[in-house]
């Protein structure tokens, strides 16, 4: 379902860059977190017990290539069972696939990020094989975050100040947080177009050579504004959301059971909103609700 951008009636504060994106570009990266969920569920729909983490990634890079994708802000991942909860997670090694066999009653955890002529998408898709009882609590309390979420940014809140209350709201639902594992303990980064000139093969703790460029020269750019691409918790996110597409990702877990959800969160220089609101954790609270 497209969301109409609404027309600011206000310029952006000094030193807030304008939002950048017309209603085009929006629909271009709309397309392509569609093309990133609509692979991820192809998976999903595949996965089976006896396949293994390694397995199911190469899965996914193949049906993701299938849809024209040329290049990947990071490789894909995929976590099984007690690793979709990150535990015992110390290096930045062990998020990459491993050979874990799913098994009946396991909960799984998708992450892709797709480039298409320059349009960056960034999904997580939750899943289980079989029953298994806490996955269906977890992620029937993950639609919470994603309307607080929504309601502090639209509030202006800094971004340390989202995160707290994200916090705080895991707490009081029983979970653990488990976004505080990721590099730089973010819940969220900026999502820019990027240049495509030739494929590059080559990455760095998963991340491709050209998004840590883009990366890099964010990171320094923002900087010299007292702002920071990534969304995390400590004194460089205490700033309002910068006007972009931030792809948001709370994950949270209960003992041996993680799950989340990421998607692209549109901040203009007045107003924020979900780029897409037909997405399969969507929709799939949409449902429960209708039964």
């Amino acid at each position: 379902m497209s969301t109409r951008l609404p027309v600011s009636a206000v310029r952006a504060p000094r030193g807030i860059p304008a939002f950048e994106y017309d209603e085009a570009d929006l629909d271009r990266f709309r397309e392509v977190q569609q093309l990133a969920y609509r692979c991820a569920e192809r998976v999903a729909g595949w996965i089976e017990p006896g396949v293994t983490e390694r397995q199911t990634v190469a899965r996914l890079r193949r049906e993701l290539v299938a849809e024209g994708v040329q290049d990947f802000f990071h490789i894909p991942f995929a976590w099984f069972g007690d690793r979709t909860a990150f535990r015992n997670f110390h290096t930045p090694l062990q998020f990459f696939a491993t050979s874990r066999v799913l098994t009946e009653g396991m909960p799984y955890v998708l992450d892709c990020a797709p480039i298409v002529d320059g349009y960056t998408a960034d999904i997580g898709y939750a899943g289980k094989v079989g029953e298994n009882a806490v996955w269906d609590r977890i992620v029937a309390d993950l639609d919470v975050h994603r309307d607080l979420i929504l309601r502090e940014v639209r509030e202006r809140r800094t971004l340390d100040e989202v995160y707290r209350a994200v916090d705080a709201l895991i707490l009081e639902q029983g979970y653990d947080n488990r976004h505080r594992v990721y590099p730089g303990r973010v819940i969220g980064h900026r999502v820019t177009r990027v240049t495509l000139r030739r494929p590059v093969g080559v990455n760095v703790f998963g991340f491709g050579v050209r998004t840590l460029r883009t990366l890099g020269r964010e990171l320094i750019g923002e900087r010299l504004h007292g702002r920071s691409p990534l969304w995390a918790d400590g004194r460089a996110s205490a700033h309002p959301p910068t006007p972009g597409l931030w792809a948001v990702e709370p994950h949270i877990a209960l003992r041996q059971v993680g799950a989340k959800f990421e998607e692209l969160l549109v901040v203009t220089d007045d107003d924020a909103f979900w780029l897409d609101e037909d997405l399969p954790h969507v929709r799939r609270v949409r449902e429960a609700g209708a039964r």
